[in-house]
C-alpha cells in the first residue's frame, strides 16, 4: 500500500449543514473513526498511526466533526453537534451500516448512534471515556485540566493536560505540543471549545425530562469492546463498569501502563485486539 499522507487521504462532503471532511484509506467494508475532544484534536492526529494497519482489511473513514478546526465550524455545542453529523455523514456516502471506533468523546457519540439506531452500527469499538464514574471523583483530573486550558489558553495548561493523557511523558514531545497549540488557539475552535467544557458546563444536566446518553446504553445492539487504559487520568477506569455491564454484547480489554490514548500509547496491542474482535465471525 502506498504511503498514507494528510493530503493523499482528505476528502470532503457538501452537506445541507455545511461541508464535512474525512480522511480515507483502504477497501472493504466500512469502518468510521470518531476522534475524541481536547486542545488541538483531529481525527487524523489520533488516527493517522492507526490508518496503515486498519487499511489492509477495511475501507477507513475518518471523520472530522464541526467545530474542532477540520470541518466547517457549527454554532452549537459539539457534542449536540456530533451525532447528527455521524448519520449525515453516514447518509452522504451511501453507507446505511458501518463498524465503529470512537475514541473518548467520539465513542460517546458512536453509542449515541448505536442505541438511536442499532441497525445502522454492526460492531462499535470504544476507546475510554464512555460510561460515569462510580468510585474516582469527577471531574478527573484530565477533565480539570482541560477546563483550565480552556479558560485561560496558555502553553504551560497545555502541556499539563497532554502529561495527563498518557502514562508515559516521554510520549509528550515538541513535535506534539506544536501542532495541537496551533490548533488550539485558533480563535474559532477555541470559541467551541468553550461551549463544551467552559466550568459552568461542565456539570450541567440535560434539559427537561432527557436522560443521559449512559441510561440509554442498554438499547446497543451491536457486539461491542471497550478498551481502556488502566492509567487513565482522563476517564479513571470505573467508568467502564456501567456500559459493561448495561450494553448486552460488551466486553472489556485493558491494557496496563496506559493512559487515555490507548491506540497510541499501546498501538500494537490495541490494534491487535480490534482487529481480532471486529474480523471474528
Amino acid at each position: 500500500m502506498a504511503e498514507l499522507t494528510y493530503e493523499s487521504t482528505l476528502r470532503e462532503l457538501a452537506t445541507d449543514q455545511g461541508v464535512l471532511r474525512y480522511h480515507e484509506a483502504g477497501e472493504g467494508a466500512p469502518l468510521l473513526m470518531l476522534h475524541g475532544s481536547g486542545p488541538g484534536v483531529t481525527g487524523w492526529r489520533n488516527f493517522r498511526g492507526n490508518l496503515p494497519v486498519f487499511a489492509e482489511w477495511f475501507r477507513c473513514l475518518v471523520l472530522e466533526f464541526p467545530g474542532f478546526g477540520v470541518s466547517e465550524p457549527t454554532d452549537r455545542h459539539p457534542m449536540v453537534a456530533a451525532p447528527e453529523a455521524v448519520t449525515r455523514f453516514l447518509d452522504g456516502l451511501g453507507l446505511d451500516r458501518a463498524d465503529v471506533i470512537g475514541n473518548s468523546m467520539g465513542g460517546i457519540v458512536a453509542a449515541q448512534v448505536a442505541a438511536a439506531q442499532p441497525d445502522r452500527v454492526r460492531r462499535l469499538v470504544t476507546i475510554g471515556g464512555v460510561g460515569r464514574n462510580l468510585f474516582s471523583p469527577g471531574p478527573s483530573e484530565g477533565i480539570r485540566l482541560l477546563v483550565e486550558f480552556t479558560e485561560d489558553p496558555t502553553r504551560e495548561r497545555l502541556v499539563q493536560w497532554l502529561y495527563s493523557m498518557v502514562h508515559d511523558p516521554a510520549l509528550v514531545t515538541e513535535e506534539l505540543i506544536e501542532e495541537r497549540w496551533s490548533q488550539a488557539t485558533d480563535p474559532a475552535t477555541l470559541a467551541s471549545a468553550r461551549r463544551m467544557y467552559g466550568r459552568a458546563l461542565l456539570n450541567a444536566r440535560p434539559p427537561g425530562d432527557t436522560p443521559p446518553y449512559w441510561a440509554m446504553l442498554h438499547k446497543i445492539k451491536a457486539r461491542t469492546l471497550l478498551t481502556w487504559g488502566r492509567d487513565d487520568r482522563v476517564s479513571p477506569l470505573d467508568m467502564a463498569i456501567v456500559p459493561m455491564r448495561t450494553i448486552p454484547q460488551a466486553e472489556l480489554h485493558v491494557f496496563p501502563d496506559c493512559g487515555h490514548w490507548v491506540m497510541i500509547e499501546q498501538k500494537d496491542a490495541w490494534e491487535s485486539a480490534v482487529l481480532a474482535f471486529l474480523t471474528r465471525k
